[in-house]
């Protein structure tokens, strides 16, 4: 899968997930650091990469619907520290069907995870 990670990840998911067979990229390596979501999000539509991203900014499942896009993952934990984000992409990424998420807006929290799909 073609992942992009924003700013709020931790690098350290890039090897985590590259290992795990994924084209991945992040912000940081495109020096969109501090630039506006908009632009962010364009980088990673135009790439074609479904983006993970803590920011609340893209929490509004209306603006984001499921099939307008490449596919958004939201993480909402409860104590989202480095150590924790890691765990709990890696886990995502190893024990559920990630690649049928394409087009799809996730939202990912300690408990749970809902994962909207275009309409078929």
């Amino acid at each position: 899968m073609k992942l992009k990670l924003d700013e709020n990840l931790p690098e350290s998911l890039l090897p985590a997930l590259s290992n795990l067979g994924h084209d991945v990229d992040n912000i940081r390596s495109e020096n969109l650091i501090g630039r506006e979501d908009s632009d962010v999000w364009q980088a990673a539509q135009n790439a074609g990469r479904l983006f993970i991203t803590q920011d609340l900014d893209f929490s509004d499942i209306r603006r984001f619907a499921p099939g307008t896009h490449h596919g958004l993952i939201l993480i909402r934990l409860r104590f989202p520290g480095r150590k924790a984000l890691l765990e709990q992409v890696q886990k995502i990424f190893t024990t559920e069907q990630v690649t049928k998420w394409d087009r799809s807006f996730v939202l990912v929290t300690d408990l749970k995870i809902r994962v909207h799909s275009p309409d078929k």
